[in-house]
Order: C-alpha cells, then structure tokens, then sequence
C-alpha cells in the first residue's frame, strides 16, 4: 500500500504548501513507542532532565523566528499572538525545569514508626513515579503551547515519561520543526533523541492510544475526537489515564447592576473575548446571559457596534470554516433567533464575527433550540436575554461542565457578602474548573494555581492540562513499609541526599 502523504496547507488560500511527511504506519508507530519506552530509564535522572528542557526552551527561542513563520504559515494566526505563544511555550518548559529542580512535585511523606499508637504504625516512605510512555494529541488552536512543545508534552517529560506526540494535520511542518528542536536538546542534555516522536494521521492516533506500552495520554479537541480516544482508553485490556480537554460553553452572567453601571465596557469587552483568535480559544465565551430591558440593551449594542467594526477572518483550516458557516446558518434560523451582527462566510476564505439573540425562555423550552447550548467553533456568541435572577439560575442548570465560567458584577455586588451574587459564584463553582469575576476568560495564565479543565465534557478528569499541577497527571504514588534504608529509592532515604522537600511525622513521645 502507498504511503499517504502529510501536507502543509495554507489557511489563507487553501492550497498545499509542501509534502511533510507521510502518515505512520501500524508498524512505525510500535517502533516510536517502543523506542520511547527504552529511553525512559535515562529520563530518570532528574538533573538531566531539568537541563533539557531549559535547553529546549534556549532552542526554541534562538529558532523564534523560523518556527513563527512556519506556525504563521499553516494556521494564519498571525506574529504577534504566534510570538506571544511561544513565550508561553518556552516559559512553559523553563517552570517545569524549576519544579523538577526544587521537588515537591515528588510528595515525599515519611510516617516514622511509632510502636505506641493502636494498631502500632510501621514506618512508610511514600514518594511518586513516572508511568511511562506518555500519548499526547495536539491541539488545532494552539500549534506551539498546545502541541509538540507543549504543556502536555513538558509535563510528561518533567514528571520523567517518555512521549510520543500525535501531531495534529492543521500544522505538520511546524510540529516537525518542533520536535527537531526537542530532540536537539534531548542529546545536549545527555538523554536519547528518542524520548520524544512525532507520528501522523488518524489511524497512527488510535494505533498510539491502543498500544500496550503506552501508559497515559494527554488530549485537547473536540468532544467527539476526545471521547472516542477516551473510550479506547477505557476499552484497552489494562485501560490508562485519558486525561483530555473537549468542549466548553463558557457562560457569562450580566447581572442586572452590572448592566446599569459599566453596559458599553461589558459589551465592547465581550467583543474582544468572542474574536480573540478569531473566535478559536477553547475558553471563547459562548453564551451570555444578558438581562432584559434598557440596560441589557445598552449591553447589545455595544456588542454590535464591536463586532461590526470587526474585520473578517482565517479560521485554522477550511473544514473548519465549513462547520462554522453551517453551524451558525443552523442556529440563525431557528425561531426567536435573531441575528443583530450576522456571523458567518466573510469571504471565499475568511468568517465574519457575530452574534445570536434569544429569550432565556426559549432556551428553557428545549427542543431545536439546545443546539445554541453546544459549541459552536469560531467567532460567535449567543446573547439569551433573560427576565430575572430564578430564570438565569434555571438556564446555568441546564448547562453541561465547563472549563471557565465568568460573572460580571457591579462594584456593590463584587464587594462580596451574602446574596444574589454570592449564589451565583456558587453555581458557577458547580459549573467549571475556573470561576472570573469581572474579567473575561480568554487568556489562561501559566500559573501554580492555575486549573484548566472542569466537569465532563469539559475535561475526562479532575487535573488540570495548565500549571504547575499538569506535572501529577504522569505519576503515581508508591509507599515503602519497614523497607531497609540502603534499598529505599535515593529520594525516601533518611539522610536526604537529593536535597528534597519532605513532610516527616515523628513518633509520638513515649
């Protein structure tokens, strides 16, 4: 059988730029993870590791102006958001250099044996180890912080899992690039090239998450992609951790005084969320609920003058743009709907930006109308205007798990104390994995605190795929009982030699 070629195609026009490499065969995919699999004992020196990926930052940074035209030419998302998420990328990689460094994502814990307490305690030493060979599927959106070099692959490699990355066909030069620039940095540092591959094409993924020794996978897409991984996952003779990030609606909540007190600033700043990337954020705010009457209305047109004033744009591929134009024609003609700015065709190859307008009430009835409760991938919100506090109440528990959900409070509300806006940061907190007040979700901060995922659909599990915690997912906890110190691992032993972070309970006094 001919081997299938992997095009780079330009979003701008359609057309193939060059042949980059070919799909993987069932055959090549063994071979990547297995070689994988054999370099994972070398990426259990932690010194090591922490060299490469700072070097792999330092690479990725000289090679800056290359891999931003390659990521410009195949996804048309422009230098300057491509060389802000490059920063990301490669700060990205220094931050878990620093945390391997300094430990605590080890949790060591000592329980000393203590004879006196009922029934007598032995002594355990508990720490976490890698899992192995990690699948990791990278994102259409984001073709450097969400892709080869990303932060599922950094995390993976920081916790010491060797990963084998599918790369996504939106930009396959520039996850080639990418990987080069890894695997440089991998030898530098003195570990094989091999811990990290790069395979291609929709049959190599299912052959990737079907593969015996690969040990956990990181995923970040559509729904449908995301759980048919996931149920293959599930559906291995030993299944693995799928840990992915689906869809999200990520609600927005107007409360009635914050439309009286700021209705232009919310409206135009709504604007900016919606068409950021040209609407192609996994944290795009999709449905804002909007009070009815003067001040809601004042919120609307702001909105619409934003939106108008809004320049057409190139989605990441043209099949995307396919499903963005019927997905909005879809839900513009239902009934109730209006359409005040009309999102959709901007041109042969662009979208417009717009938005949808329904009563609440409509979208409480059910029926056609749950289609504008699903994501809809471009540039597009849906206003539902809504006629007091139970009806939006009644609406966000109708809502499925989210990534983010955002309130826009008036200063009153936002000084805290009980009441209505009190409830509603409750509800949200059932909701999703990231509650903002008074700011819009776009822009995910790569911080220790920082959660991005939430409830199903929104994410498979309860990490986060952004900060300091992504590092957990490729770990599991063992404990050593009464184990002689001169076998322990050199991390558990009493003397500490690595230097680590340690919580130690003590024997109670006699």
């Amino acid at each position: 059988m001919a081997a299938t070629p992997v095009w780079s195609v330009d979003p701008r026009t359609g057309k193939q730029r060059e042949q980059v490499a070919v799909e993987a065969t069932p055959r090549e995919v063994d071979e990547a993870v297995r070689a994988a699999h054999a370099a994972r004992g070398a990426l259990a020196d932690r010194a090591a590791r922490v060299a490469f990926l700072r070097a792999a930052a330092v690479l990725l940074d000289e090679a800056a102006a290359h891999v931003i035209e390659a990521a410009d030419a195949e996804t048309a998302l422009g230098p300057g958001r491509l060389t802000g998420e490059l920063a990301r990328t490669t700060g990205q990689l220094r931050a878990f250099a620093d945390a391997v460094e300094e430990g605590s994502y080890l949790d060591v814990r000592i329980d000393l044996a203590d004879p006196a307490t009922a029934p007598p305690r032995p002594e355990l030493r508990r720490y976490k180890v890698p899992l192995g060979v990690v699948a990791v599927y990278a994102a259409s959106n984001f073709p450097l912080a969400f892709s080869v070099p990303g932060g599922d692959t950094a995390s993976a490699l920081a916790a010491g899992c060797p990963v084998v990355v599918k790369a996504h066909p939106d930009h396959p030069a520039t996850s080639e690039l990418c990987a080069s620039l890894l695997r440089r940095a991998a030898v530098a540092a003195g570990l094989p090239a091999e811990v990290v591959a790069v395979v291609h094409g929709f049959d190599a993924g299912l052959e990737l998450i079907r593969h015996p020794l690969v040990t956990a996978a990181g995923f970040t897409g559509s729904i449908r992609g995301g759980r048919a991984l996931f149920d293959a996952a599930s559906a291995r003779p030993v299944p693995i951790p799928f840990h992915g990030e689906l869809g999200s609606l990520n609600p927005v909540v107007v409360t009635p005084a914050a439309a009286a007190e700021r209705a232009e600033e919310i409206g135009a700043g709504l604007a900016g969320s919606v068409t950021l990337g040209v609407g192609q954020f996994c944290v795009k705010p999709g449905l804002v609920l909007v009070p009815e009457g003067a001040d809601g209305d004042r919120v609307a047109d702001a909105l619409t003058k934003a939106l108008g004033e809004t320049e057409p744009g190139v989605l990441l591929d043209h099949r995307m743009r396919e499903n963005f134009v019927a997905g909005v024609r879809e839900r513009a003609a239902l009934p109730g709907v209006d359409a005040p700015v009309t999102p959709g065709s901007g041109g042969e190859h662009t979208v417009g930006a717009g938005y949808l307008s329904v009563a609440a009430r409509t979208l409480l009835e059910g029926g056609p109308h749950e289609v504008l409760l699903e994501e809809c991938f471009g540039p597009v919100t849906v206003l539902a205007r809504y006629a007091g506090q139970d009806e939006a109440a009644a609406l966000l528990g109708r809502l499925p798990g989210n990534l983010t959900a955002t309130l826009q409070l008036s200063a009153a509300e936002a000084a805290g104390g009980p009441g209505p806006a009190a409830r509603l940061v409750s509800q949200a907190t059932t909701l999703a994995g990231r509650v903002v007040v008074n700011g819009w979700p776009t822009g995910v901060a790569v911080a220790p605190a920082q959660h991005h995922g939430g409830p199903y659909p929104a994410a498979t599990s309860h990490s986060t795929s952004v900060g300091a915690a992504a590092i957990e997912r490729w770990l599991r906890p063992v404990v050593y009982q009464s184990v002689p110190d001169a076998l322990l691992p050199p991390e558990l032993r009493e003397a500490n030699p690595l230097g680590l972070p340690r919580r130690v309970t003590e024997a109670l006094p006699g």
